[in-house]
């Protein structure tokens, strides 16, 4: 039997992911599409918040900081339990937000967008430190890639 993910679901799955790779990322990325008035309206709160422009814009500011914060080289790792905490809350709440939008269960769009995240968490860390050690380019440069992906697919995902 096969079966379908949903496209709430790769949402989901998706935007988690996004977190794992920088966890205010996903929140930007769906507060922007979701601020935008083409965009179908969530009437559930705590999400209705995401709606509003005034908050996309204060989760831009804190994924900018992020993404200049992660280059630092005092920064923890993100698979450390407290970070990898955030990034996993980070990706069950835009997952719960996907589901809201399109109707379906929040508990799916909660486990899916937290799995995503802790996934992308460990895979990514373990990429980065790989492809630093293999190419030789700095830290920095395979995280602005890494920002640039994040970013996509966040972007992609909202699409779906």
């Amino acid at each position: 039997m096969t079966t379908k993910l949903s496209q709430s679901g790769v949402k989901a799955l998706g935007l988690g992911a996004v977190a794992g790779m920088r966890s205010m990322s996903a929140p930007a990325v769906l507060s922007h599409f979701l601020s935008k008035p083409a965009w179908p309206p969530l009437h559930t709160p705590p999400f209705t918040y995401l709606q509003h422009s005034t908050v996309a814009t204060v989760f831009k500011v804190l994924a900018l900081a992020e993404l200049i914060t992660d280059k630092l080289p005092h920064v923890p790792n993100r698979i450390i339990p407290a970070s990898l905490v955030v990034r996993t809350i980070s990706g069950a709440v835009v997952g719960m937000a996907c589901s809201e939008e399109s109707g379906a269960a929040k508990v799916k769009g909660a486990l899916l967008g937290g799995l995503g995240a802790i996934a992308a968490s460990y895979a990514f860390f373990y990429l980065r430190r790989k492809l630093v050690k293999t190419t030789g380019l700095p830290d920095a440069s395979i995280a602005l890639l890494e920002d640039a992906l994040a970013i996509s697919v966040g972007t992609a995902c909202m699409k779906v």
